[in-house]
């Protein structure tokens, strides 16, 4: 009897030990030279300059098909607020224009793909 016992509370442990060595973290490095953040397993890397800005998600390093989302970004500058649409462009949400992006501007990101929102909030560096 001991013999079944033992051989159970190996396999429980060997079970348990195997679901919690599964990989869900992220890798969060920036590839694109942004700022990123990891929202609901999604990670969004927001590229922000005085002249376009770009939006791009990927789903535990797979880039997310955005072509038929849409994308709205808030900047928060001490008093200035903008508020900026992003259209899909390639693999990635994207605007050109003027925009005000210095440093530790809040901007706030809401994205709706496949019919879901979802809200990303960053702080530009």
């Amino acid at each position: 009897m001991k013999l079944v016992q033992l051989i159970a509370a190996f396999v429980l442990a060997a079970s348990s030990t195997a679901f919690a060595t599964q990989d869900h973290s992220h890798d969060t490095k920036p590839l694109h030279g942004g700022v990123l953040v990891v929202v609901k397993d999604i990670e969004y890397e927001l590229v922000a300059k005085p002249d376009i800005l770009q939006l791009h998600l990927r789903d535990h390093g797979k880039k997310v098909d955005v072509s038929q989302g849409s994308a709205k970004l808030t900047l928060l500058a001490g008093t200035d607020k903008q508020e900026v649409e992003l259209k899909p462009a390639g693999d990635k949400f994207e605007a050109k224009g003027s925009f005000k992006v210095a440093a530790n501007t809040k901007v706030i990101a809401i994205v709706s793909l496949a019919g879901k929102s979802s809200t990303a909030r960053f702080v530009l560096k």
